[in-house]
């Protein structure tokens, strides 16, 4: 099933001839540039645009659009989430996962416990980490767990198929 996946966001405009700032959220930000074309959504409408040059600049990336060629059609851009339909990505390899494909997962601990709902996900630098959002009904009170994406010691296994990440995680904690 396509879908659309967001890699970024237009930032401000730069200088008069049409370039813009882009914030990259893929790792390597200028890998952003390896995917076309973009669809840009801003205000519930989408545009589909193709990049005609872009180049680092000080700390960021700029880049123009085909047919964008002064500040004012640039500034109507601004804003604009950056995304692409999901079949543009590289296949995974055997147990490797894209953050988006483990949102929306249950779970489970190694004695059965439903610990809640995978709501985001955080990268702290040594490790990610699973923002877990409890059951209404949790044993323990908790309205939200962070467990460390430690694959073989915390996380257990991941199945896509059942939408399911097993863990050894004790819920109290």
């Amino acid at each position: 099933m396509e879908k659309e996946v967001t890699l970024g966001k237009i930032g401000a405009v730069y200088g008069i001839k049409g370039w813009l700032k882009i914030h990259s959220f893929t790792d390597d930000p200028q890998a952003i540039f390896d995917y076309s074309p973009w669809v840009l959504s801003l205000g519930g409408k989408k545009q589909t645009v193709e990049v005609s040059e872009w180049r680092r600049h000080s700390n960021g990336l700029i880049a123009k659009f085909t047919d964008v060629n002064d500040r004012n059609d640039a500034q109507l851009r601004v804003s604009a989430e950056i995304t692409v339909m999901s079949d543009l990505l590289p296949e995974l390899p055997e147990g490797e996962f894209y953050w988006r494909d483990l949102i929306g997962m249950d779970v489970v601990n190694d004695s059965g416990y439903n610990l809640g709902t995978v709501t985001d996900i955080m990268e702290t630098g040594s490790n990610d980490v699973l923002v877990v959002k409890a059951n209404r009904t949790d044993a323990f009170g908790k309205k939200e767990r962070l467990i460390p994406y430690l694959d073989e010691q915390v996380i257990k296994n991941v199945s896509l198929a059942s939408k399911q990440i097993d863990v050894d995680w004790d819920p109290g904690f």
